[in-house]
């Protein structure tokens, strides 16, 4: 239950009784979704890592947190549909970019866009939340198509890895939807 308010004007009002339709899945709330805790935070690659949030395997789509403590990268790639990122802490950016993302900074990507991801050394830690829909689709340094990542790939990265780190399996399955 929501906090008790005291003095918000809406302290009378009563909460719907029945708030999801039928068939309706209950939300994915996670406190402290940027949390310290590093077992949270998938490798994906071997300087940047992925804490997911919210998975949508039918719709080949995922929310995460991506972390780097330090310089870190993601190999070249672009996405054949829009994704959205918040930076929460640190500086990031896209080689190919002329713009460099800080705290409190939004990035819209394009479909079809290739990047080049990097993290920069900073302070605090590069963190940005990311929405994600359909696959990376990985590019050599040609910008030649070299493989994918889609929302099973990383379904399948994020179990490995909380199991190996005793979180379980299962802990993915919970974010489903």
């Amino acid at each position: 239950m929501v906090d008790k308010a005291n003095t918000e004007f809406w302290q009378t009002l009563q909460p719907i009784a029945n708030p999801f339709m039928p068939d309706a899945l209950p939300e994915v709330y996670i406190p402290d979704a940027a949390s310290e805790d590093e077992r949270l935070y998938v490798p994906f690659t071997d300087t940047v890592f992925s804490r997911p949030l919210w998975i949508s395997p039918s719709q080949n789509k995922w929310c995460d947190i991506l972390m780097a403590k330090k310089a870190g990268l993601v190999n070249r790639h672009y996405h054949p549909h829009e994704v959205f990122a918040y930076t929460i802490s640190g500086k990031w950016g896209y080689l190919e970019h002329d713009w460099t993302a800080t705290k409190g900074d939004f990035v819209y990507e394009t479909p079809g866009e290739g990047h080049t991801l990097v993290a920069f050394d900073h302070p605090e830690p590069m963190r940005a939340f990311f929405i994600v829909t359909g696959p990376l689709i990985w590019l050599d340094e040609q910008g030649k198509h070299d493989g994918y990542f889609d929302v099973h790939s990383y379904i399948a990265m994020c179990k490995a890895h909380y199991e190996k780190v005793g979180l379980g399996a299962e802990a993915v399955e919970k974010l489903f939807r």
